[in-house]
């Protein structure tokens, strides 16, 4: 799985128009479900999201995770586009992201650790066209990959 993590002050997330999700502190999460995920990689990287310590302490260091902070939530958008692989010519391939079939239900495994380990998550709605609104708190951006990992 690969995931973009953006720490936010709030973001808003919309399906063909339609709010489908919003929080206030937190971060957003663009996952991407790869052919070879599995659920055991959807488990391990929302227990690396939920300890990512990249909330700011009383001393203005990034030193809490998202536990520590009042509110504190995540945002969880599916993204296949995070397996482009754009090496060659100008068109990206997408051959190792997985099939929907198969991704619909990692992109669920992972939401659900995540409220499993009492976080509130929103979510847009997979396999739709979505429109992400946040203001990116740093900024604090990091790229995350299970297959790093193995």
């Amino acid at each position: 799985m690969k995931a973009v993590f953006q720490r936010v002050a709030s973001a808003e997330v919309r399906s063909e128009g339609r709010p489908t999700g919003r929080i206030g502190t937190g971060a957003v999460i663009l996952l991407g479900v790869g052919r070879t995920d599995t659920e055991a990689d959807a488990a391990k990287l929302a227990d690396k999201v939920a300890k990512l310590r990249v909330f700011d302490d009383a001393d203005g260091k990034m030193n809490l995770p998202i536990s520590a902070v009042p509110g504190g939530s995540f945002a969880v958008v599916s993204q296949f586009t995070l397996h482009g692989d754009a090496r060659k010519g100008n068109r990206p391939s997408y051959i190792d992201a997985a099939p929907p079939e198969q991704a619909e239900p990692l992109y669920e495994r992972f939401v659900a650790c995540l409220r499993d380990m009492g976080f509130t998550v929103e979510t847009g709605v997979f396999r739709t066209p979505m429109q992400v609104e946040l203001v990116n708190d740093g900024p604090v951006t990091l790229l995350l990959d299970t297959d790093a990992w193995k």
